[in-house]
């Protein structure tokens, strides 16, 4: 498939409030592996291929395993990521099918037990970040393969 616009230069100042909106998330103080989890767990649950590809780059980059990459998909029967990290997945999907299940509060509760209100708002908003990215990324067909980490 052909990439259809290059949202990044179609609309300057919509790319520079995403990027904003990521640079927030990056300062956050959060886990850069936690974040990298979400952003991979969140474009599987939405099948963005050119984001799956950039996170899995990253993850593997900043020292992720294989192991854990290829099981993300499936993390609930895995026994390799932290109680924090189950629940800020939980808390990942859960935001990101908002339109079709609800947040119920023992759900809350378990993530409000690793996180802090800071930090729940802060995986909030990564979780709406790569949803943007996910959906700017997937209805402008981007050149999925292309991504290469920063050294």
């Amino acid at each position: 498939m052909s990439e259809r616009i290059d949202y990044r230069t179609a609309s300057p100042a919509a790319f520079k409030a995403m990027l904003a909106m990521e640079t927030q998330v990056r300062g956050s103080g959060l886990e850069h592996s936690l974040i990298e989890l979400v952003k991979m767990r969140v474009s599987q649950i939405n099948g963005c291929a050119y984001c799956l590809d950039m996170h899995s780059k990253d993850a593997r980059a900043a020292g992720e395993t294989e192991q854990r990459l290829h099981v993300l998909a499936a993390w609930r029967e895995a026994p390799f990521y932290s109680a924090r990290e189950r629940a800020a997945l939980a808390w990942a999907e859960a935001v990101t099918l908002v339109s079709t299940n609800e947040l119920p509060d023992a759900l809350y509760d378990e993530v409000h037990a690793q996180f802090d209100d800071k930090s729940m708002v802060d995986l909030t908003l990564a979780i709406i970040t790569i949803n943007g990215w996910n959906r700017l990324a997937i209805g402008f067909r981007a050149d999925v393969g292309s991504y290469q980490p920063k050294a």
